[in-house]
């Protein structure tokens, strides 16, 4: 959208101008309204149709809103009802994910933002020009649990109520049944008031069928990184450089070595072996870490814990090894002590050297900011993956954006680790996470909403993973954090192109009519959809009066228009599955699109008709999609992946839908293990 500094005059930006007159909402932590993100010099006044408020104008907590911040509002009543309290009852961000995240969907530009130097440039929100609103709905975690779903429901209808454009949501828990997911509940009331619906994928990656916030109106976001890094490197006493990353401040004595001691090494008496790899608290024997660096490896606790656990042993060092499963992910945290992260095949390679020396020995350099990094964008190690364990007709996640190391605001409440103990105070902090991807899309959805005003969320949603695109910058396939070839379970349509999502020549588009035969097409009844609808029948009716009753016929899932397309039970003998599928020519006109597919390994795809002609701007087509599987070249129960594109004459447009296909097996009693090819 920039470059060199310099916004183009035909980029997204330019055109939406930056956002401007839309309203987009955040349900997380809260805010910290003195952010220089939130400033509203040279802002115009919130749109007339704004409703919102700030409850914390008045109180001590002073949350101040202006013409940039426009709303403040929290909510408690279902975490003070499990809990018992909710203290302070404010906006005010203590934790500062939530502040991070509105100020990555919609912060101003402010020069000059770093993080203990690193990464310094100009911050920017994906829709800078636009108004934000704060709802808080999670507070301080009690027991595992800190965003209660009555909460989340509350600040859903609130939002919607006060006129809000955009919710960006970067909550989540595991895949649920839409019915008992407060997210999902909340986003349906939203879609059907023309809401746009951000979410989080989840970190609970890299294992298949973990990805959460699976309903089909909202939009769902992987987590892929970015074309800068924080090289901080292990240099060894045998004069070998391992490179990792990191944003700790802290210096080593340059040219110092110090003795390495992996944590197993280091087990205190009392913890297990597991324990001790991790770096758990308590796991470590002062006596054996005091004045070393100790190699820990990633797992299970939070990565800056292990650094504290480190320190309070006495070391003067960590490194971070990833495991098998986190691969070449390297993520740069503010350690509260020198420290760098590499990769699992470099982890292997520094126990070799440890294991080859009776006194291994190396020192931790300084880090420093790296840009036009290759290969980028690769998905996150941590990002959910598909299949969508909830409904496999449905392809989730629907897109990925940039959530490794992201630099935003933050809260002056907390350190940049969060720990307890940590006394620093940043304005910016780098935080990785699909809560960090989900506010980029946001963004974005606000942007296309100031370009397009009429378009619905359905088709935002249809532009942003229809203009996708699947390579990095060495225009090679994308891949995921073991440099191995990702998949749609990974990054859905692929990773976000703004400036292409403002033109995406077709969508395909769905209203609340689509969603309640979808619900309809899962077994609800109509008593089912009333409460899933709020509980006031009113709310279920159609648009004669009547409440709304499912079809005689009952529809096919995968019939929902989706941009994407999901068939989990092709028949093993040959049998066809159809798909339909209409689109609507958002572009110039008379124009004419032909279809390309590269078919699923095993499963044929045709197309009808194969040539879509649009007289006029607006007009919708049909067509029809038969999948079947190839006899004798297909793994039964394996999900394999296509995509189909329709491109007009002027190669303009390229209208891209990924494809996944399973061929059902009829023998297999285990319906909990996946294959994915």
């Amino acid at each position: 959208m920039e470059k060199e500094g310099r916004v183009r005059a035909k980029s997204i930006w330019a055109k939406a101008k930056f956002g401007e007159g839309i309203i987009i909402g955040n349900l997380d932590t809260g805010v910290w309204p003195e952010a220089g993100s939130f400033s509203d010099d040279g802002m115009g006044p919130a749109p007339a149709r704004w409703r919102g408020v700030c409850h914390d104008q008045n109180s001590d907590a002073q949350v101040r809103c202006n013409r940039k911040l426009i709303g403040a509002q929290y909510f408690n009543k279902g975490y003070i009802a499990t809990v018992g309290q909710a203290n302070p009852a404010s906006t005010r961000d203590s934790d500062g994910h939530g502040t991070h995240t509105l100020s990555t969907a919609a912060g101003r530009f402010v020069p000059g933002a770093n993080l203990f130097g690193y990464g310094n440039g100009t911050a920017k929100g994906g829709a800078p020009g636009a108004h934000v609103a704060a709802y808080k709905v999670c507070w301080r975690p009690v027991n595992g649990s800190e965003c209660f779903d009555a909460d989340i429901i509350a600040a859903f209808d609130a939002a919607i109520h006060d006129g809000v454009d955009v919710l960006s949501v970067s909550l989540g828990g595991s895949p649920a049944e839409y019915f008992d997911d407060g997210v999902a509940i909340g986003s349906f009331h939203a879609a059907r008031n023309g809401v746009t619906v951000v979410c989080s994928a989840g970190n609970s990656g890299p294992g298949t069928g973990t990805v959460s916030n699976t309903a089909p109106w909202l939009v769902t976001v992987g987590a892929s990184t970015v074309d800068r890094e924080f090289p901080a490197y292990l240099v060894l006493g045998n004069k070998k450089r391992i490179k990792g990353q990191s944003l700790s401040p802290v210096p080593l004595p340059a040219n110092k070595h110090y003795q390495l001691i992996s944590s197993e090494e280091a087990k205190a008496a009392n913890a297990t072996v597991a324990q001790a790899q991790l770096c758990i608290e308590g796991s470590l024997d002062k006596a054996k870490v005091k004045g070393k660096i100790v190699m820990c490896m990633r797992g299970k606790n939070a990565r800056v814990d292990k650094g504290e656990t480190v320190l309070r042993a006495g070391g003067v060092g960590l490194v971070l090894a990833n495991d098998e499963s986190t691969g070449n992910e390297m993520i740069a945290d503010a350690h509260v002590l020198p420290a760098t992260h590499i990769t699992f095949t470099d982890g292997i390679a520094l126990l070799a050297y440890m294991n080859s020396t009776r006194l291994a020995s190396g020192y931790i350099t300084v880090p420093s900011t790296a840009l036009e990094t290759k290969p980028a964008p690769f998905m996150a190690a941590f990002s959910s993956q598909g299949p969508n364990t909830v409904t496999p007709q449905i392809l989730k996640p629907d897109i990925t954006a940039p959530g490794v190391s992201i630099l935003a605001a933050f809260t002056g409440l907390a350190g940049p680790t969060g720990l307890a103990f940590d006394s620093r105070r940043v304005l910016f902090n780098s935080e990785s996470g699909t809560s960090m991807s989900c506010p980029h899309v946001a963004g974005i959805a606000g942007l296309l909403k100031a370009l397009h005003p009429d378009w619905s969320p359905a088709a935002i949603k249809s532009a942003i993973m229809t203009t996708a695109r699947v390579r990095d910058n060495t225009k090679q396939p994308m891949r995921n954090s073991s440099f191995l070839p990702a998949t749609p379970f990974g990054y859905g349509a692929g990773h976000v192109q703004p400036n292409h999502a403002a033109d995406p020549g077709l969508v395909y588009d769905m209203g609340a009519a689509d969603y309640l035969r979808f619900l309809c097409a899962l077994g609800y009844n109509s008593s089912v959809i009333d409460t899933f609808m709020g509980g006031q029948p009113e709310d279920s009716r159609r648009d004669d009066g009547r409440r709304y009753a499912c079809p005689v016929t009952t529809p096919k899932v995968e019939d929902l228009n989706y941009p994407s397309v999901a068939v989990p039970h092709v028949s093993p003998s040959g049998e066809p599955r159809t798909v339909t599928r209409r689109v609507r020519n958002v572009g110039a006109a008379p124009v004419a699109y032909d279809v390309r597919v590269n078919e699923p390994r095993g499963v044929s795809v045709s197309v009808r008709p194969s040539r879509l002609e649009f007289a006029v701007a607006g007009e919708e087509k049909e067509f029809v999609m038969t999948f079947r599987a190839k006899k004798g070249s297909f793994l039964p129960g394996e999900y394999v992946f296509g995509r189909m594109v329709w491109s007009d004459g002027a190669g303009r447009h390229r209208v891209r839908s990924p494809l996944v296909a399973r061929v059902a097996d009829h023998h297999r009693t285990n319906k909990t293990g996946i294959s994915v090819a």
